[in-house]
């Protein structure tokens, strides 16, 4: 009778793990990445026998959760993410027994401050986006931070225009907020005495009052808002710009608009790179993997005239996409001391 419980009990687990096996790749992260992400896996279901990769928006942050809370076949295979993998993120992959990483750079893109089309051009620098957005700002006579009381763009600086500062921007789960706050705020505060001299570090929140206004992770509805809301300004990756521009336009940041050029120059300070993440324990397990990751980073999908640039992706130098070619080819493992070089 033993051992008949025995082997009723193997054939369950083995039914368990079978149920959970998957023969579909799972795909979460990045809005930004999730119009390039998609496209690669319809292209991958369309032209090879595996199936369609599944591919949810999550955000970078909420992505890097998922991906990052076991090796079980109910969490993702690939995380997308519009800023690197945080080391607080790497040490909980580690925890969690995620333990071989692989890190991918597909291509660069503009962080667009956008309006609706029907709106007149507006031009702003990183310290006026400062002054609306951040929690706390500098005093008249910055000798001390006060709650932000700005409400209209003229409050900030004249000669702008006498516009009610609406900005729709991501949420806090976003990459696309995390580069925001790093380029804005956490740049500006950097440098900035009155910041330094109340101890900036502490003053990158962005105001709950009702100015800034979180959206979601579904760029396409601060597209729709736009449109809407004439006065408003949004906040996401170019392609969203790129895909919509008979609806919206840029605000010129410094005098720059973002545009493929301005942003691999360097030129348009809002820029940054777009990554996906492979958990390798999921290789061999859910078939596709390797070969979605190869189409992903494969000339035809990312070169210069790649299909994922006319649909808004922001091509790397060949050289560096030969270098991200080769970490995929090796299956590169990332350490904690590479997230401490910059990007």
């Amino acid at each position: 009778m033993k051992k008949i419980l025995l082997a009723t009990t193997a054939a369950l687990l083995v039914a368990a793990g079978t149920a959970q096996a998957r023969d579909q790749i799972k795909i979460v992260g990045s809005s930004t990445v999730y119009p390039f992400s998609s496209y690669v896996a319809e292209a991958l279901g369309s032209t090879t026998k595996f199936k369609t990769p599944v591919v949810e928006s999550t955000g970078s942050g909420g992505g890097m959760k998922l991906f990052c809370a076991g090796n079980g076949m109910d969490t993702p295979d690939i995380t997308n993410a519009s800023r690197r993998m945080k080391a607080k993120e790497f040490k909980t992959c580690q925890e969690n027994g995620v333990k071989y990483i692989t890190e991918l750079v597909v291509g660069y893109d503009g962080i667009a401050i956008a309006q609706s089309k029907s709106a007149a051009p507006i031009n702003l620098t990183r310290k006026e986006l400062l002054l609306a957005v951040a929690a706390k700002v500098p005093n008249k006579n910055e000798t001390g931070l006060i709650d932000n009381p700005y409400h209209y763009w003229d409050e900030i600086n004249p000669k702008l225009p006498h516009r009610k500062i609406t900005i729709y921007g991501p949420p806090t789960s976003s990459g696309t907020r995390d580069a925001f706050e790093d380029m804005i705020l956490k740049h500006n505060t950097k440098h900035w005495k009155v910041y330094n001299d109340a101890g900036y570090k502490k003053f990158h929140e962005i105001r709950q009052d009702g100015v800034y206004v979180p959206s979601g992770e579904n760029d396409n509805l601060i597209v729709q808002k736009l449109t809407k809301d004439t006065a408003a300004l949004g906040i996401f990756g170019y392609s969203y710009l790129a895909e919509n521009t008979d609806k919206i336009a840029a605000a010129t940041i410094e005098g720059i608009a973002p545009a493929p050029e301005t942003v691999q120059d360097g030129s348009y300070k809002l820029s940054r790179s777009l990554y996906f993440y492979i958990k390798q324990s999921h290789i061999g397990k859910v078939p596709g993997m390797l070969e979605y990751a190869n189409l992903f980073m494969s000339e035809q999908m990312i070169g210069d005239d790649g299909e994922c640039a006319d649909i808004g992706l922001i091509p790397l130098p060949k050289s560096l996409r030969d270098h991200y070619r080769a970490d995929l080819k090796a299956l590169k493992r990332l350490k904690a001391s590479d997230l401490k070089k910059k990007k």
